[in-house]
């Protein structure tokens, strides 16, 4: 087998990333497993795109002919989407192939499928005069590109660029969106998960990652976060009611808040009030619970305020040791005379602690005996999760495939968690360890 020289390589790869981007101008959503196909096949290489569903059940090929579904929990495929690792595995035709983490910035989009023994006769050929791909016997017969360290390190960049391109198509592509859904949105879930932002996000110093369920139907569940400079601005709703009313009551709530903040108002309690002040002037009696929070990612101190909602669990050296006990004010939207504003708590976090922020829809589900999730059960599952040494937002994935577990897979009520991670190594979770690989 031909071992991948340093010689080459870059020129190679250059010319790849360049046909992506060229390519990506005028390309639609569903071409993008072709494009990327086209751009490494000149390496020696074959690649194939799947995008992940919302509810994370289900990995797709990004094409017109969606066939060939991959379970999120039963493949090497999912566990390489799980572990955010690079792995090695044999096709059906005994191709070796790995499976490529795909992520927008940090936030997980899907997998990438390539395989290393392609024997298209073009594969190889020098690339602006440099030579990589398949190695070649005295014969002329490829045989194959070798798997190493300096591979997966282009494969991660590769993916890196195809998973901000596919990001960026899903905004007008109705058959992307469809992948992404998994299934029909309701107008009220259709109508959130256009507001918020990326279900993860990172900095060497934070990971705050998010998840919706049930992700087809959510109405009145949502979450928001921003960042601006050192500071990270978080959110939890949970309006009133499971219908459109809901979702468009927890709209205004994110819209307000988002707009208080643009105006450079950083005070909660202000904040909140202004809340208050938009969702009161619609008609019927609309609110929403809520936990609203700004983190400062250099020191660790964290100011919050909590409307009516559950208190967020602080998990430190893998144990959850309290709630965070400030004194809460009444529901968003709720306008009561001589009512108490709240208190704005303040928590001074340590690295490595985790913030959980929940909705009741997780406490409060119920099994067919009727028995509630509860937030022991909630704790003891964190505790194990942080205990297994994984990532934020697989993390929540497991937390929420628990919940729906003991609801027999179907929520009774809007269910939302938000985890954020102050740590300068939680990122590292999330990525592949490049380095550590190499059959050279």
């Amino acid at each position: 087998m031909a071992a991948v020289t340093t010689e080459g390589t870059a020129a190679a790869w250059a010319a790849a990333l360049a046909q992506v981007i060229d390519a990506a101008h005028l390309s639609a959503g569903e071409q993008m497993s072709v494009m990327v196909d086209a751009a490494v096949r000149p390496l020696g290489l074959t690649a194939e795109l799947f995008m992940v569903d919302l509810g994370q059940h289900t990995l797709t090929p990004v094409t017109l002919d969606t066939d060939g579904r991959l379970d999120v929990d039963a493949t090497l495929a999912g566990r390489c989407y799980q572990l955010g690792e690079i792995l090695p595995g044999t096709g059906h035709d005994g191709e070796r192939v790995l499976w490529v983490p795909v992520l927008d910035g940090s936030d997980r989009a899907g997998v990438l499928r390539v395989g290393l023994d392609h024997t298209d006769d073009h594969a190889g050929d020098p690339v602006d005069g440099q030579t990589y791909g398949a190695g070649r016997g005295g014969d002329g017969a490829a045989d194959g590109v070798e798997d190493g360290a300096e591979l997966r390190r282009w494969l991660w960049t590769f993916a890196g660029l195809v998973g901000h391109i596919l990001m960026a198509k899903l905004v007008y592509s109705d058959h992307l969106r469809r992948i992404r859904a998994g299934t029909s949105l309701s107008q009220a879930s259709e109508l959130l998960w256009q507001l918020l932002p990326p279900r993860t996000f990172a900095t060497e110093r934070v990971v705050v990652s998010a998840l919706l369920e049930p992700h087809a139907d959510v109405a009145g569940d949502a979450y928001d976060y921003n960042v601006e400079r050192d500071v990270i601005d978080l959110a939890v709703f949970d309006a009133a009611g499971h219908d459109l009313q809901a979702g468009l009551t927890t709209a205004v709530a994110i819209t307000a808040v988002r707009n208080a903040r643009r105006a450079e108002k950083t005070d909660l309690l202000a904040i909140a009030a202004q809340v208050d002040d938009v969702i009161a002037t619609r008609p019927g009696l609309q609110f929403a619970t809520a936990v609203l929070a700004r983190l400062d990612t250099t020191t660790g101190m964290m100011d919050y305020l909590i409307a009516g909602h559950p208190a967020p669990l602080l998990l430190r050296a893998g144990t959850v040791v309290k709630e965070l006990g400030a004194a809460p004010r009444v529901p968003l939207g709720v306008i009561i005379s001589g009512a108490s504003p709240g208190q704005v708590g303040r928590e001074q976090l340590e690295p490595g602690d985790w913030l959980l922020f929940y909705s009741d829809g997780i406490v409060e589900a119920r099994d067919e005996n009727g028995e509630f999730f509860d937030e022991q059960r909630l704790i003891e599952l964190l505790e194990r999760a942080a205990a297994g040494h994984l990532s934020a937002p697989e993390t929540l994935r497991r937390l929420t495939a628990a919940v729906l577990g003991h609801q027999g897979g179907v929520l009774q009520d809007d269910a939302t968690l938000l985890l954020v991670e102050w740590s300068p190594t939680a990122h590292l979770r999330m990525f592949p360890t490049l380095d550590e690989h190499d059959t050279g």
